[in-house]
């Protein structure tokens, strides 16, 4: 982790001072400025104690009753009328007010005496404090700064442990060797990939948030290390056992989330949040769960609006939140605030703490109760007044995750979240009914839905839809298992089109179907690509559901078009413009890259027993998380879950 270096006062350096010499200068003689201020306090101390005792000490013989209002809480009646608690937690009778009685009067002396005494006892240690030497003085001062630091070190060292909960089963988290020679090859290349893209990072880039392969120097914003905990499990599955090392090591030591800065909340939990719950559950080591609950800790200030839906982003340090300013009036965005429950759920099973799980289900009931414009969830949603701002519906960006996290919400929870999955088929439903569509050319696609109109575009991340759709297959209403699976094959098709009609046979940002052009960028900023991983996704899951080898082949094409025109010695950089075949780089080598891309190309040349999807779910920035087996189960702040 890189410190900045501290700004100097005034345009100045403070100047340098050699151990054991002092900024000011002094005579041995005479007392520092420390010592001359506990003697300060310790006169202050002592002529505070004695006008004390000359004004509130009572008088007998003109005071009768010494009334605090305490005595009752403190020394209370057995024999009193009005019953209470006592600290210890036993009942008893608290007394009225009455006139003065002998036991009263015998109660209020002791507690004369007792002021008395604390009086006699401060005065005495005034007068022991003045007679101390210099030297002791310094050695008591020193005390006091020893137990400060333990003190701010008891605060510093985290949470208490978390309750003990059963481990989900975990299986297939190694291994997955193919048995074909050929394919084996390829999935040994997809390792070497990796192992180049992290060890780049971890020569130029350590500790910062992405690399810039380029200029081989670190890529941070407002937090760090992203690349390290979002490529782990990626790692971990690999069988890169030094390189993961190297990266808990870093967790370990370095990653703190006490910092004053402001983060995405979706970001942090899709990237940093699942990550670290991810290689929690693959290595089993604590320090990934606790890393994660400290940092879920930080975002739940996120959620104190007006709705509960939570805003945007939010400070790590004063837990004060706000939304994008572009986006619909400030409103929050669909795909954000609706890409949390995988995560929460996970938390709440790990901690006990039902905050998460009862924030996202809140988020959950509040949709439900809206009115959907043609049954479409638009995109944005004000959070202080609970409407929607303008309707935009897609399945790509603002969009997309929502969708995908209905489904998996109810795959995680073993299929029994059936409200989840109810939300999910009515969402699907009303999707291809107004944004499904085939183009003159028989290509099916994607399009956007602004203010009634059908936008007919699709972006490179709506593409992961045709894994979506394959995977929601088994399950759908009114058998549609087949219709869904051939929707999801038809949408892989589409998005293999998009790169294959590139000069780099990689895929654009965004691809339109209209004015006789099919599965083309039209605009200059819609033709880069930034080592996305959709497309491969939507192929991995489709060869998982059909093991049709074209799916191995076309993310073979892409791997190879990666190696080709993304490689460079310090690691890997997205392109500006697919369609030229001299292009130039971004100069960024994007986190994702490491914890989506070539984890799905992995898969796709590893057996199915690799991370089988009967016993884990893939959270949206691929991170596994294990189904839970709620039938037996049940949440905290949750009913128990019926099938």
């Amino acid at each position: 982790m890189t410190t900045p270096a501290l700004l100097p006062l005034s345009g100045r350096r403070i100047p340098t001072l050699s151990p054991g010499t002092s900024s000011f200068p002094h005579h041995r003689a005479t007392l520092r400025l420390s010592e001359k201020f506990i003697l300060l306090l310790i006169l202050s101390a002592f002529i505070t104690l004695c006008f004390g005792a000359f004004f509130f000490l009572p008088d007998n013989s003109k005071h009768k009753r010494f009334d605090l209002g305490l005595e009752d809480v403190l020394i209370p009646h057995i024999d009193s009328p009005k019953e209470g608690k006592h600290p210890s937690g036993q009942s008893v009778k608290i007394a009225a007010r009455p006139g003065v009685d002998g036991a009263a009067a015998d109660r209020e002396e002791s507690l004369r005496d007792k002021i008395r005494a604390d009086h006699e006892r401060a005065l005495q240690e005034a007068k022991e404090k003045l007679r101390k030497s210099r030297e002791e003085l310094q050695a008591e001062i020193q005390t006091e700064k020893n137990k400060l630091m333990e003190d701010l070190k008891k605060k510093d060292a985290g949470p208490k442990p978390l309750p003990p909960v059963p481990m989900p089963r975990v299986v297939g988290v190694s291994d997955g060797e193919p048995p074909e020679p050929d394919v084996k090859e390829k999935r040994d290349k997809i390792r070497e990939m990796m192992k180049h893209a992290w060890d780049s990072y971890r020569q130029y880039g350590w500790g910062h948030n992405e690399l810039k392969p380029l200029a081989k120097k670190g890529h941070s914003t407002n937090i760090f290390g992203a690349t390290i905990v979002d490529a782990l499990d990626t790692l971990y599955i690999m069988g890169l056992h030094e390189e993961f090392k190297d990266g808990q090591e870093w967790i370990e030591q370095n990653l703190d989330f006490g910092v004053n800065a402001e983060v995405s909340v979706f970001e942090v939990n899709i990237r940093f949040i699942g990550g670290l719950l991810a290689t929690y559950y693959l290595s089993g080591q604590e320090v990934f769960k606790m890393k994660a609950v400290q940092l879920a800790e930080k975002l739940l200030p996120a959620f104190n609006t007006p709705t509960g839906i939570p805003w945007a982003m939010v400070n790590l340090k004063s837990g004060v939140g706000r939304n994008w300013g572009w986006a619909s009036a400030g409103s929050s965005i669909l795909a954000e605030f609706g890409t949390l429950h995988m995560e929460f759920v996970h938390l709440t099973y790990l901690t006990g703490n039902p905050a998460y799980y009862q924030k996202v289900m809140h988020i959950r009931k509040l949709l439900a109760k809206m009115d959907r414009p043609n049954g479409l969830y638009p995109n944005y949603l004000n959070p202080r007044t609970g409407r929607w701002g303008q309707h935009h519906t897609s399945v790509g960006g603002l969009g997309d995750s929502f969708y995908e996290y209905l489904l998996k919400a109810w795959l995680m929870s073993d299929k029994t979240d059936t409200e989840a999955r109810k939300t999910y088929d009515d969402a699907i439903e009303a999707i291809e009914r107004h944004l499904i569509r085939k183009s003159n050319g028989g290509l099916t696609f994607i399009g956007e839905w602004k203010n009634g109109h059908l936008e007919r575009k699709m972006g490179h991340l709506a593409c992961f839809a045709g894994g979506m759709f394959a995977l929601g297959a088994d399950g759908s209403p009114d058998d549609k298992a087949g219709h869904y699976l051939q929707l999801g094959a038809e949408i892989a098709h589409t998005c293999h089109e998009s790169y294959d009609r590139t000069v780099l046979k990689l895929g654009p940002e965004a691809f339109k179907f209209d004015s006789g052009l099919e599965a083309v960028a039209v605009r200059q900023n819609e033709k880069y690509y930034i080592l996305r991983p959709e497309v491969i996704e939507t192929y991995w899951y489709m060869w998982r559901f059909t093991h049709d080898p074209k799916y191995r082949q076309w993310g073979w094409e892409a791997a190879q078009a990666i190696d080709k025109y993304c490689r460079v010695s310090g690691g890997f950089s997205g392109v500006k413009d697919v369609y030229s075949s001299n292009p130039t780089y971004d100069d960024v080598q994007q986190s994702f890259f490491l914890a989506e891309t070539l984890k799905y190309l992995y898969l796709l040349f590893s057996s199915d027993d690799l991370l089988p999807f009967e016993s884990w779910v893939f959270n949206t920035e691929a991170h596994p998380l294990p189904v839970l087996h709620l039938g037996n189960i049940t949440l905290p702040g949750s009913e128990p879950a019926q099938r």
